[in-house]
């Protein structure tokens, strides 16, 4: 009663004395819907922007004002029942159910701001660490102390609390800024937040996803870890130390939005550090209640981290393109769980299985290939005895019932699009995966020579050449906004082995899975550990610090490859391969806060974009200069490809050592011009910054769709990379605002 009171107060004191109409009002605000209008059309979720309440409010005071939004019902009901969920940190809002008539009506009420019609987002579906260089007991990860005391939340699944990656030895108690909770089946030190958005269901994870992702990022070591006996050894996440909290708000059907803002919602309420998301967004951002949401999460200081998208590798399939997120492309490891396709000609092919057997085939066997019956339909069982049976890799649904007819074994081969890159299955013993060469030898073989064998190798590590960008990994540009370059960074995303919720199936305690999924928890265990080195950085100089001090080279010494083995662009990559050890210690950073991208959203969009993501009303575009998109001060330079110059300006911050000098290094090709101006940066302490500004024009490149260089700032001990990315047709000026 007393705190209605105070509300009534509160309400009339600013109808009183405030000269606009408030947010929220009483009993007038909760008015019916015109009699017809529920009836126009079905019932759908809507997540709703409002303004925020004009005066300090509780979680009940924000309760309150959103049901004043909503209809009552016919039988006189409050707006109460009606609401999905509420939202207080991720922006002003919530979650209902509507019909188009009643949306109608709720948006001419003072402080509306927008709707969005909810959608369903899907999920991205041991050796890293070493891979990544983390080594237990030396260097960087010793430093960081393993990510101690930081805490990464994650919006996926659930989790299964009882693995033993998430056990909690030499984890110390949660810091006491940690305001969450956890209704885990068990909590400790190292799981310390576990929360359901998902109706009807608890935290346990029925997926596997997210004991997958969370284990990745912050699994605590676990020794003779394996899948089947292959990848044997100690796994962990990259942040082993670290901190974890899960917000459930997926399952095996998909992600609904309200779910995925609720559960974001918690996590900035309950002072998580970085945020790790394998879920698609898609949309523009300025139509993406989800990508909004991430930008308050971002304000408040959290590293926001995001798969790139599954849906390589066309050019501009690229996910989760907000530059406030760090958007992560997926690549291979140095490990293979080889077999050798030995064939009739002497030639021995690279094949892979998870499931292996001891004994290499102990002869030769037929192959059996047909254009006709790729899909491997075999009708009858005496085609396909004693052969080794050649099939589609995306048609493996009769694999099992020929080897129950007596084959001697399957191949499953990739459509050529995928190149090597192999996604592995759990399929049975004599199934094996590999790249598309084999179908040409069994197709135009004849009968003498096409015969084959298997040989089993187990787990092999130090397969060259790694990293390659796997097939699925999507590529950019972005589609909306081409002028910055997007995915950021690479990371380890094939073939991942981690946690798995199914201790008592054939699976076992540990699945190997694949997808920009397992990607993006990399970058944000090693986020974790730069946060637990720097915890004052911003995550604009978290994100810089990885982006800058990314590796282009691949462990042949040339360069990182694309999945058809041919020389990866930064479409595909992004800046290079995640190295978490100089990313600790990138020397200088490439800065961003609120304020920059305000101003880039002034350009993009608008005041009304301006008042939808940032929020804030002392921020107006009038008061902002504009920033255009390749003024951005992003840690890549993306500019028009033209023959008179263009001139950009960046500003870095040093975080190196107080007196450092670095000189500029262009490494361009010979259809680009380039300068630095100036191209000496001379620091005298911590933290000061220098603009610099980089000229390009270029000529002569006709067909191409973008051309490549680079800008590195060098000093004795750091050095800072830049990708340079000239594009023809790069639009100079933002898209028509008309349809937001």
């Amino acid at each position: 009663m007393a705190s209605l009171a105070n509300l009534l107060v509160s309400l009339l004191l600013i109808a009183i004395f405030s000269p606009t109409p408030i947010l929220c009002y009483l009993n007038q605000a909760s008015v019916r819907v015109q009699q017809g209008a529920t009836n126009t059309s079905a019932y759908h979720t809507y997540i709703v922007l409002v303004e925020p309440p004009p005066f300090n409010a509780d979680e009940d005071m924000y309760h309150h004002c959103y049901e004043s939004f909503l209809p009552s019902s016919r039988d006189g009901d409050s707006g109460k029942a009606r609401l999905v969920h509420s939202y207080t940190k991720v922006f002003s809002g919530f979650a209902t159910m509507l019909t188009d008539g009643e949306l109608d009506a709720v948006a001419k009420k003072p402080g509306f701001v927008r709707a969005f019609k909810e959608k369903t987002r899907y999920l991205m579906t041991t050796r890293t660490p070493k891979f990544l260089g983390l080594r237990n007991s030396t260097g960087f990860w010793r430093d960081a102390s393993y990510g101690k005391g930081v805490i990464v939340g994650l919006l996926d699944t659930g989790i299964y609390a009882k693995h033993g990656s998430f056990d909690d030895r030499d984890i110390p108690s949660p810091p006491a800024r940690w305001k969450g909770s956890c209704k885990a089946t068990r909590c400790n030190n190292k799981l310390i937040g576990a929360k359901s958005f998902v109706k009807h269901e608890d935290t346990d994870d029925e997926d596997g996803h997210g004991t997958h992702t969370s284990s990745t990022a912050a699994g605590n070591f676990i020794i003779n870890a394996s899948y089947h006996g292959m990848a044997a050894g100690t796994a962990s996440g990259v942040a082993p130390g670290a901190h974890i909290a899960m917000y459930k708000v997926c399952n095996s059907v998909g992600c609904y939005e309200s779910d995925i803002l609720a559960g974001l919602d918690a996590a900035i309420k309950d002072g998580v550090d970085v945020l790790s998301i394998s879920i698609g967004l898609g949309d523009k951002f300025d139509k993406d209640p989800i990508a909004i949401g991430l930008f308050s999460a971002m304000s408040k200081g959290i590293v926001v981290v995001c798969s790139g998208g599954n849906d390589g590798a066309e050019p501009h399939s690229i996910k989760n393109d907000a530059p406030w997120l760090i958007t992560v492309a997926a690549g291979s490891v140095d490990r293979s769980f080889d077999v050798g396709v030995n064939l009739g000609n002497g030639m021995s092919l690279h094949g892979e299985a998870l499931n292996q057997v001891a004994k290499p085939m102990s002869k030769m066997y037929p192959l059996l290939y047909s254009e006709a019956q790729r899909d491997c339909n075999y009708m009858l069982n005496h085609v396909v005895a004693q052969k080794i049976v050649v099939c589609d890799s995306e048609a493996p649904w009769f694999v099992d019932s020929i080897l129950q007819a007596g084959a001697a074994g399957v191949v499953l081969v990739n459509k050529a699009s995928d190149g090597y890159t192999v996604t592995l299955d759990d399929d049975n013993s004599g199934v094996v995966q590999m790249s598309a060469v084999l179908r040409a030898y069994a197709a135009s073989s004849s009968s003498r020579w096409a015969r084959a064998s298997f040989s089993y190798h187990n787990t092999f590590l130090g397969y060259r050449p790694a990293p390659v960008v796997a097939s699925f990994s999507s590529r950019g540009p972005s589609k909306h906004f081409p002028g910055v370059l997007k995915p950021d960074i690479l990371a380890p995303g094939l073939n991942i082995l981690a946690a798995s919720p199914w201790t008592e199936s054939k699976i076992g305690p540990f699945n190997i899975l694949s997808g920009t999924s397992m990607a993006a928890p990399h970058i944000s265990g090693v986020a974790a550990l730069i946060k637990g080195l720097h915890p004052d950085w911003s995550p604009a100089a978290v994100k810089s610090a990885m982006m800058t001090t990314a590796y282009v080279v691949n462990s042949t010494g040339g360069s990182v490859l694309d999945e058809k083995h041919g020389k990866a662009d930064a479409y595909a990559m992004g800046v290079g391969h995640v190295n978490p050890t100089r990313a600790a210690d990138p020397g200088l950073v490439y800065d961003l806060g609120v304020i920059d991208y305000a101003g880039y959203i002034c350009w993009l969009l608008g005041d009304r974009g301006l008042a939808t993501i940032v929020r804030n009303k002392s921020l107006t575009c009038a008061k902002l200069p504009k920033v255009r998109d390749v003024e951005l001060n992003y840690p890549t330079i993306t500019v028009p490809l033209k023959p008179t110059a263009l001139m950009v300006n960046r500003t870095v911050t040093n975080v190196g050592p107080p007196s450092s000098t670095y000189v500029a290094k262009l490494d361009m090709p010979k259809s680009l011009t380039a300068r630095v101006t100036p191209n000496k940066l001379v620091f005298s302490k911590a933290g000061e910054k220098k603009t610099f500004s980089v000229s390009v024009s270029g000529k002569g490149v006709h067909g191409q769709k973008h051309v490549e260089g680079s800008l590195s700032w060098v000093s004795t001990r750091h050095v800072v990379r830049s990708p340079i990315i000239a594009v023809p047709n790069l639009p100079e000026s933002p898209p028509s605002q008309e349809s937001f």
